[in-house]
């Protein structure tokens, strides 16, 4: 575990300082990743449900109203365990707002434990698979570890890639090209 605030910045602040204390909850339990997976399956709810939204973001519901709602919502998903316990701790606490950084955070603590790291990668159309495992390859053999691909699709790049891994991003997008080419032909005017 990470001491003496070398916490990335997603485990700064109320989110970080709840997924650090599930994560070592859930370490010690053995439950690291069950407890993600049910994680995983939560915030999927919380993407697809704007009525789950609203009551996550609204402070007119009760700590007991918010609860008992997320209780009922987690028994029918069939979420349970130290997870389901975490998010009814975190909607009796009137943390509900915070939970999807706090899910963030779990995350990549889980990444970061098991020495995973996390590249975002934008293309401008759906890449195949073929594709997608080639570009897992070539990220793997730079970083020199295991990666966990966040794939966006971007139709403004009009084609290319875009790749972000912690701090360092290479744009080899032909937007980004298009633009270098446009200012080159302003500057020779």
């Amino acid at each position: 575990m990470a001491q003496n605030g070398s916490e990335g910045p997603l485990l700064a602040g109320v989110a970080g300082r709840y997924a650090l204390a599930l994560y070592e909850l859930a370490h010690d339990q053995g439950q690291v990743d069950d407890v993600a997976k049910n994680l995983d399956a939560f915030d999927a709810l919380y993407r697809e449900s704007d009525d789950l939204r609203r009551l996550v973001r609204s402070p007119a519901y009760s700590a007991a109203e918010q609860t008992a709602a997320v209780g009922a919502l987690l028994d029918r998903a069939g979420i349970s365990g130290l997870a389901a316990n975490f998010i009814k701790l975190t909607a009796a606490n009137r943390r509900l707002f915070a939970l999807p950084g706090m899910i963030r955070a779990y995350r990549e603590k889980v990444r970061e434990s098991k020495g995973i790291i996390r590249a975002e990668v934008r293309v401008a159309e759906k890449p195949s698979d073929a594709v997608i495992e080639d570009i897992k390859a070539s990220l793997r053999d730079v970083a020199k570890s295991e990666i966990d691909l966040d794939l966006h699709i971007d139709p403004s790049l009009i084609g290319g890639i875009v790749v972000k891994m912690g701090s360092r991003m290479v744009d080899a997008s032909l937007r980004t090209k298009l633009n270098s080419i446009r200012l080159a032909m302003r500057e020779a005017r």
